[in-house]
């Protein structure tokens, strides 16, 4: 049986891969301050990790946080792809695809030269426009609701950019406004 082209792109953030993608930001932002925390507090036992561990801690668990978001993506693309028997690749996937990555790279490679050059306050406001970019490369042209959370992103960026003491709140924001989005938007 030959599948058919839906001739859009595959991937959104609708449902379940919302709110799989809320917990991550949850649980990124609890780690960050954990680690952080602990680096700070006195006799603790993160104390004792040299800041350049804990750079590479940070820099891991942003990785790990892209990729299990990623892989919410593709597996809830793929399940209704193969319920709805569509092409799971086609050309606007591809493309979509293409874009996600490149501003992956893009935006971890500017977050590395910020911290390089010593601009940490910086690091969050430059994080969530990079998301924002992410989530509106992910957007449909019939799902107009995603705006929403671009618009919390960036604000919330405007936000940290102001007041840097405000990026775990910031994280839980997102986390929440991902969880919701997901209830609402199931299908």
């Amino acid at each position: 049986m030959q599948l058919q082209d839906n001739f859009k792109n595959n991937f959104s953030l609708k449902g379940f891969a919302s709110i799989l993608i809320g917990f991550y930001f949850f649980l990124l932002a609890y780690a960050y301050k954990y680690l952080l925390d602990g680096f700070l507090i006195d006799n603790h036992p993160l104390g004792v990790i040299s800041p350049q561990i804990l750079e590479i801690l940070c820099i891991v668990l942003a990785v790990i946080f892209i990729v299990f978001s990623s892989l919410a993506i593709f597996f809830r693309a793929k399940r209704k792809a193969k319920k709805e028997d569509y092409l799971l690749w086609n050309k606007q996937s591809k493309s979509a695809l293409k874009k996600y990555f490149l501003t992956i790279i893009i935006g971890f490679g500017i977050l590395l030269i910020l911290k390089n050059y010593g601009y940490i306050n910086l690091l969050t406001p430059i994080f969530l426009c990079c998301y924002a970019t992410l989530l509106f490369l992910l957007k449909s042209k019939n799902n107009n609701k995603l705006y929403v959370l671009i618009g919390l992103a960036i604000l919330l960026a405007l936000y940290c950019f102001m007041i840097p003491s405000y990026w775990y709140s910031s994280f839980t924001i997102m986390a929440i406004a991902h969880a919701a989005f997901g209830l609402v938007e199931k299908n």
